[in-house]
């Protein structure tokens, strides 16, 4: 069965960073644009960062720009969403999302998207 698992959240300080994975499989990675999107408690879901199926285009929030970088290997199935200079309002739960398409200054998933579980991120001292 087709799977896209998340890991790598975790409890960090204001300033610190993570590393978040998305692995496929049952599905091959390479062919679909992927989005990150976070919500947290009382919030919208709001986009983070898109990036192309080639890995040659990505897009930022305004928020995290600067911050975050969203990368990807296709060989392996992978794509990463390393967070740095973190703050407390990125505290959210952060899913990867596959088959999308632009929408925006960012991306939409298609009503065909594959989900991550979600993964918990809160920034605390």
């Amino acid at each position: 069965q087709s799977q896209f698992v998340e890991s790598g959240g975790g409890l960090v300080q204001p300033g610190g960073s993570l590393r978040l994975s998305c692995a496929a499989s049952g599905f091959t990675l390479d062919y679909y644009a992927i989005a990150w999107f976070r919500q947290a408690p009382g919030k919208e879901r709001e986009g983070v960062a898109c990036i192309s199926s080639s890995g040659g285009d990505r897009y930022y929030a305004d928020s995290v720009k600067g911050r975050f970088t969203t990368s990807r290997d296709n060989a392996k199935n992978l794509v990463y969403l390393q967070m740095g200079s973190l703050k407390p309002e990125d505290t959210a739960v952060y899913y990867c999302v596959a088959n999308v398409r632009r929408a925006g200054d960012l991306c939409e998933p298609s009503s065909e998207a594959y989900w991550g579980q979600g993964i918990q991120v809160t920034v605390s001292s």
